[in-house]
């Protein structure tokens, strides 16, 4: 059950998503947090950044690292407007995160509750907790409002060069 605090903090991931929309990524947000202090954000970056591995949770989690120059992470909690996909799953595993708050599924590349099979791998030195859901409606929102918009805009640009041919 998420505490009001885990709102909060869902609230400003969800910002982030929004800041990564702006820049015509896709809308994802992370922030970290120890303590009820924020140790580091990120948003979804591959497209700007040229970098397949500039996810919200990546970002976030280099942030932080970088903040607490260590790359170690103890007693943290990752907030993340949509669940978390394998390469994610295994950064926040090395970097001993604690606790993962998710708002949306994803139901393709999401690996916490929707493709849980790594979850029951026995070989990982490090187990956090997770809760998803948290704003989940809100931040399937954004999700849906963002790629509709893409879609709308992709058949416009194609009706316009249809029709200039």
């Amino acid at each position: 059950m998420p505490t009001p605090t885990d709102i909060i903090w869902m609230q400003h991931a969800i910002t982030l998503a929004k800041k990564a929309a702006s820049e015509n990524e896709v809308p994802v947000g992370a922030v970290l947090v120890r303590d009820g202090v924020v140790i580091g954000e990120g948003w979804n970056r591959p497209i700007g950044c040229c970098d397949p591995t500039a996810h919200a949770e990546i970002q976030a989690l280099r942030n932080s690292a970088s903040n607490e120059k260590n790359y170690r992470l103890p007693n943290t909690t990752l907030y993340v407007t949509i669940e978390p996909c394998t390469m994610c799953l295994g950064a926040l595993i090395h970097s001993r995160v604690s606790r993962v708050v998710f708002g949306a599924l994803e139901p393709k590349a999401g690996v916490l509750q929707s493709n849980p099979v790594l979850l029951e791998a026995e070989f990982f030195n490090h187990i956090f907790t997770w809760e998803g859901g948290v704003c989940e409606v809100e931040c399937a929102e954004i999700m849906r409002g963002f790629f509709s918009r893409r879609r709308d805009y992709k058949k416009a640009l194609k009706k316009c060069l249809d029709d200039g041919e």
